[in-house]
């Protein structure tokens, strides 16, 4: 059974263009694996040891890609009126006030704001409403200011 991966549009998009990119440098390693071949002896050719791990891991992350693409659910945005994937939350949070926008687990990148809707503060923050209290799981208190 396939796991379903929830992208927002812009994910999608960033994901679509790395794999554009890596499709990309599929000839220059080619080229490269062909000229280190060219050195002769391959057993102690680091050149051709080092593009063909190179080929390997480009090529992985490509099946990777074309996995998550394959099995993407469009994050769609809907009424904001409660914390949701595909929000935009601000809170203030040990006396900080921060904004995260929540997203699948595939597009978390804390910090640069996005949080997975799976890590302990998204999971605590779902289904709240803007100027509700809301517990961390250490149990530390915080506030959801605004839901955009």
């Amino acid at each position: 059974m396939k796991k379903t991966v929830n992208l927002t549009k812009e994910g999608k998009a960033e994901l679509e263009k790395e794999l554009d990119s890596l499709i990309a440098q599929r000839p220059a390693i080619a080229e490269r694996i062909a000229t280190a071949r060219a050195f002769g002896d391959l057993s102690e050719n680091e050149e051709y040891s080092a593009a063909r791990a190179e080929q390997k891991q480009v090529e992985n992350r490509i099946l990777e890609i074309e996995d998550i693409l394959k099995n993407a659910k469009l994050i769609r945005g809907g009424a904001r009126n409660k914390v949701a994937i595909g929000a935009t939350v601000t809170i203030r949070l040990g006396g900080k006030k921060q904004t995260y926008s929540i997203v699948g687990p595939v597009e978390a990148d804390p910090l640069n704001g996005k949080i997975s809707d799976q890590s302990p503060i998204g999971k605590a923050l779902l289904g709240h409403k803007a100027d509700e209290d809301f517990v961390m799981p250490n149990g530390t208190k915080g506030k959801i200011l605004e839901i955009s």
